[in-house]
């Protein structure tokens, strides 16, 4: 007997088919690997097109769809968007501009509990990131928050041939990578609050590309504040979702050469920053015979990320972080 969902199936038949695809083939292929059961339903393709279609709708990030000349639709996941090559294709970008409405809030979970949803939703967009603990520094300051950023990530250049690959780096290695730095909050309902946070974000982030902002809710009257400081000092603002992928980047942070001295700061107060910082250059100096390997080794030091929507399901419920359905 299965195990996965329908929808586990799907993004499963969507990565081991790694093209772009319709419904049909996505359904035969479920069938073919005995990936879920349709019992007695009626129209089983028809199942998978609503499902598919629902991700779209949702702003579910790991799916992604083509129209065609006909009206019909080619799906795909966002991860494989660069093997695949989509970029060729003239692309209509489908996301919901309906806001994900939280229902039921509870205030029990703690912020720290949503960095998993966090690192599950910047690995789907390629990026390994690592939570860095304030209380491991060896600084005597108290003014840690303004310091240490909460969550750090690295996206490296994802270059198909050997050849591009060691052009660029022989022109920029930083060219091959881009750091992130995350601060984040579980809300933020006040312009005060937005200031005091957006600032901590700026002050903890100006050591990387690009510095975010991420709360798992705003409240609605502070978009015309969040719009004028993104404009001002470039810091994006992520909104998270209880379903990690439904997450959304609400402002995108503006792009900034790294601060070294301020990273050789870091990496003299915060092991685990140092660390970070160690396992990418690993993997950036890594000869191609060693790459998955050290690789591998990236993945494992960074954050855990779901595998599957069961998973987030069942994390929500046991840290309290509200979901969508509830």
């Amino acid at each position: 007997m299965t195990t996965m969902t329908i929808k586990e199936a799907i993004l499963r038949s969507l990565d081991d088919i790694k093209s772009l695809t319709n419904y049909m083939t996505i359904y035969n292929h479920i069938i073919d690997k005995k990936y879920y059961d349709f019992g007695l339903a009626k129209t089983p393709p028809s199942t998978i097109s609503a499902q598919l279609g629902d991700f779209i709708r949702n702003g579910d990030t790991r799916v992604k769809r083509l129209k065609q000349s006909n009206g019909s639709y080619f799906y795909y996941l966002t991860k494989n968007e660069q093997e695949i090559g989509v970029d060729v294709f003239a692309t209509v970008t489908e996301a919901t501009d309906t806001k994900n409405l939280k229902n039921n809030k509870s205030n029990t979970y703690e912020e720290r509990s949503l960095h998993k949803l966090l690192s599950s939703y910047l690995k789907n967009t390629g990026i390994y990131s690592k939570t860095i603990f304030h209380e491991q520094s060896t600084s005597k300051d108290n003014n840690q928050i303004w310091t240490h950023p909460d969550m750090v990530g690295i996206k490296f250049l994802n270059l198909q041939t050997k050849a591009s690959q060691n052009f660029l780096k022989s022109i920029n290695r930083v060219d091959t990578f881009k750091l992130s730095s995350y601060e984040i909050k579980r809300e933020i309902n006040s312009d005060s609050e937005l200031k005091k946070a957006f600032f901590q974000a700026v002050s903890n982030s100006s050591w990387a590309n690009f510095g975010y902002l991420v709360a798992f809710e705003f409240s609605d009257s502070l978009s015309e504040e969040m719009t004028r400081l993104n404009q001002s000092f470039g810091i994006g603002i992520i909104e998270l979702n209880g379903n990690p992928y439904q997450s959304k980047v609400l402002y995108p942070a503006t792009y900034r050469d790294l601060g070294f001295k301020t990273i050789d700061k870091l990496c003299k107060i915060n092991p685990e920053f140092e660390k970070f910082i160690e396992q990418t250059e690993k993997l950036m100096i890594a000869e191609e015979r060693y790459y998955k390997s050290t690789e591998k080794e990236l993945d494992e030091f960074c954050d855990d990320y779901f595998m599957n929507d069961t998973e987030i399901e069942t994390y929500c419920r046991e840290k309290y972080i509200p979901l969508d359905a509830e």
